[in-house]
């Protein structure tokens, strides 16, 4: 079965290789772990390998989430009505929307011969809508059922768990009704791997069951860590010019596309932690299939 690339660095290594086409996968996780950031990092890999992206926003305006994303290395501007399309749905009527607006986008959409990835961040307004848990199921069950049409959907949820929960009783609908769920979770104790990721389900796949620290490098975006061998840190301050300078080195001579070359020297620009990097890098060569 051919699987989409996620462009998370390390993620398709723990799901055989990719999303299974016009699936629904759900990222849950509380304040502060990246679920805006995993999504426009999903997107952005497609659009960066000729696909199309829709990015349906429940809160921020499309103007904010491209200053965000600028800040994170990703120009999204460049792509605005070309190749990446906005929907801001904020104090919209969920329902006529779901009813009524998405699908006739989606069947507007039917003739192109495109691949489009889309992105709901948030969808905890949707489920926020209403208290009626028949109607929640009634709502996302079909905001899901007809974005797949287009592709893999991708939708942030906001979690308030209880301690011992695997995840919170508000988020259990779309949980149920995915495809897949990645759960995050952030430890604000300081330091490079205080986000860690776990895959709780993901239909017709084998996936890893551990639980995956994962950073955030500017230019690049998430990296999750996949191996077992334990980060060491070095004394602050340590200059890593030299093992970045030897990757892109490499990329040039394997002739990697122009923007994995880009994105390669971004990350060199914005490395702030205290560990070697050489892991990280590995993982985005892994990602990207280079040897």
């Amino acid at each position: 079965m051919e699987r989409i690339k996620t462009g998370i660095y390390g993620l398709d290594q723990l799901i055989e290789g990719g999303l299974r086409d016009n699936t629904a996968i759900v990222v849950v996780g509380s304040s502060g772990t990246g679920k805006t950031t995993f999504g426009m990092q999903f997107l952005m890999h497609g659009i960066e390998n000729g696909e199309q992206g829709l990015y349906v926003t429940m809160e921020e305006s499309p103007e904010q989430l491209m200053k965000e994303a600028e800040m994170l290395g990703w120009d999204m501007k460049k792509h605005y009505e070309k190749s990446l399309f906005f929907i801001h749905l904020k104090g919209k009527n969920f329902k006529k929307m779901i009813d009524e607006q998405i699908p006739q986008l989606v069947k507007a959409r039917s003739d192109y011969d495109i691949k489009t990835r889309v992105v709901i961040d948030p969808m905890t307004p949707v489920i926020w809508a209403t208290e009626d848990k028949l109607h929640q199921r009634e709502l996302i069950g079909k905001l899901f059922y007809t974005l797949k049409e287009l592709g893999v959907v991708m939708a942030t949820v906001e979690e308030h768990s209880k301690p011992g929960e695997i995840v919170g009783e508000d988020v259990l609908l779309p949980v149920y009704l995915a495809d897949g769920v990645i759960d995050l979770e952030y430890y604000p104790i300081g330091g490079a791997f205080n986000r860690t990721l776990k895959i709780i389900k993901m239909r017709g796949t084998h996936h890893g069951e551990g639980v995956y620290p994962y950073i955030f490098a500017r230019g690049i975006g998430i990296v999750i860590r996949t191996s077992q061998v334990e980060a060491v840190k070095v004394e602050e301050g340590k200059n890593f010019d030299s093992i970045f300078d030897e990757a892109i080195k490499t990329a040039e001579f394997i002739k990697a596309p122009d923007y994995i070359i880009t994105k390669l020297k971004n990350m060199k620009e914005g490395w702030t932690y205290n560990y070697s990097p050489e892991e990280a890098l590995q993982v985005i060569f892994d990602s990207y299939g280079l040897k």
